[in-house]
């Protein structure tokens, strides 16, 4: 889609110019710098820089297969498709607000024959009737000055919309990716704990045979062999519910790439194949330019200005002017002389004197619109910071958290390599190898998890600081469609 750029040259000053330029019809600009929250110097989880995160963020995870069904989900994602006919739907409306600017012009052509009955014309026989003909060919114009700029004020609105629309498609990209992100990391995370289980249970059944050997020797006791059985059963148990989870996972997986789970194959693999990328935040007053629901936010608390304006101006008189030129005759032979020319031209007038307080309650309405949508800017600004710093926390406390638990997995195995000695030399008792063994194969698994919890946190990181969208810091909010271009091809 082609735009022309229009209004202020800076990510915020849209929303206080066009507040300036209603002549008092909301809130000063005064009182919306001083509504609007104020940026930290630098996010509290870790030290900032005015570093930008990478774009293509899926790539910095080494996965060839990920990066790829990112790419699907862009071109063939269901929800991301429905927020581009909500923007080719916005577009539409932009040009229906914008047609009352111009002139509207009609047609029109009608022929008629009429019999008149001839008892209208005498009282008494003979009674003739006669045959009329009518022949009508013309143009009729009409024209609202939009004197008082309600018309403009509701094109200013639709226009706007048309970013939002923009905006909010861009804030679903985001959100679908990272959700992609996070279904592919969960089924990696499956598929390594289906793998552990599968090792664990190869161990679990040597031990069940040293138990056994030492059983038919006498060192052991029945009781001994089923308390290990019965950790071997467990371990073949707990596969089912993975595998349930991997094939519902690999699933959504193929609904967020726009295909049915018959249609492809998604390998996956493991997670221990994945890079950890460094992410570097940036400055707390990037976010104003990397979050598409910001920018979404902030576009329409602009159009709702507009609106505002709208309303304002609908207090003012409308002045209509009306024209007809036409051809007129009782013949089509004679429609088109110059002699056949009828033509009239009409001027109207209308004030707004008493309809039930309906206009201040428009104008109520649309001011109050525009004060909840300034407490949702101010929102959308600090969620965004606030998410940015639970990422950030996240992320650190995620490495933290892997670091012990495989220090824990260590020692854990230390543990049990020791007991399976013992067990083979006889000066151990089965009870301590039972818990030694138990619990290895916990952290093992929890160490699965930590990981996945660490690689999601990263996601939602990326997410937080716009997932690599960002726009311009000189480029002004507000842009105008160009009205040459095909619906069908807004925001290509």
């Amino acid at each position: 889609m082609n735009f022309t750029w229009r209004g202020v040259a800076r990510p915020r000053g849209i929303v206080f110019a066009l507040t300036a330029a209603l002549c008092g019809c909301g809130p000063a600009r005064e009182e919306l710098d001083a509504a609007l929250p104020k940026t930290p110097a630098g996010f509290t989880a870790e030290r900032s820089s005015a570093a930008r995160p990478v774009g293509n963020w899926s790539r910095q995870f080494g996965s060839r297969e990920l990066t790829a069904l990112v790419g699907q989900a862009e071109a063939q994602n269901f929800d991301i498709a429905a927020a581009l006919a909500r923007l080719e739907q916005a577009v539409a409306q932009a040009r229906i607000a914008g047609s009352p600017l111009y002139p509207q012009v009609s047609g029109s052509e009608s022929a008629s024959r009429s019999l008149s009955a001839g008892t209208n014309r005498s009282k008494e026989p003979p009674f003739r009737g006669s045959i009329g003909n009518s022949f009508n060919l013309g143009l009729t114009a009409s024209y609202t000055i939009d004197l008082f700029g309600k018309n403009k004020a509701l094109l200013e609105s639709a226009e706007i919309n048309v970013q939002v629309a923009r905006f909010n498609r861009d804030a679903v990209s985001v959100a679908t990716l990272a959700g992609l992100a996070n279904l592919y990391f969960q089924m990696l995370q499956d598929q390594d704990r289906i793998a552990l289980a599968r090792s664990n249970i190869r161990a679990a059944d040597e031990v069940l045979k040293a138990i056994r050997a030492r059983l038919e020797v006498g060192t052991a006791t029945a009781l001994d062999v089923a308390q290990q059985e019965s950790v071997v059963a467990n371990q073949r148990a707990s596969v089912p519910a993975i595998q349930q989870n991997l094939e519902q996972n690999r699933n959504l997986i193929a609904v967020l790439v726009g295909r049915t789970p018959e249609s492809g194959r998604i390998r996956g693999g493991s997670l221990r194949a994945l890079k950890l990328p460094a992410v570097r935040p940036g400055l707390p007053a990037q976010l104003l330019l990397r979050r598409p629901d910001i920018a979404a936010a902030e576009a329409s608390l602009a159009a709702q200005n507009a609106n505002v304006a709208a309303a304002r101006a609908a207090f003012y008189p409308t002045i209509t002017l009306t024209g007809n030129l036409g051809f007129e005759s009782l013949t089509l032979a004679n429609l088109l002389r110059p002699e056949a020319i009828a033509a009239s031209l009409a001027q109207g007038l209308t004030q707004p004197i008493f309809n039930g307080h309906n206009l201040e309650g428009q104008l109520q309405l649309a001011q109050g619109r525009q004060v909840e949508l300034i407490e949702a800017y101010r929102k959308a600004i600090v969620t965004a910071l606030s998410d940015v710093e639970n990422a950030l926390i996240a992320v650190r406390q995620g490495a933290n958290h892997e670091r012990l638990q495989a220090a824990a997995v260590a020692a854990a195995s230390r543990a049990y390599q020791i007991t399976q000695e013992r067990l083979r030399e006889g000066t151990i008792d089965v009870v301590t190898l039972l818990n030694t063994q138990t619990t290895l194969f916990q952290a093992q698994d929890q160490l699965i998890q930590t990981r996945l919890q660490r690689l999601q946190a990263l996601v939602s990181l990326y997410q937080a600081l716009g997932g690599g969208w960002t726009r311009d810091s000189a480029a002004p909010l507000v842009l105008v469609p160009d009205r040459s271009v095909p619906v069908a091809e807004a925001g290509q």
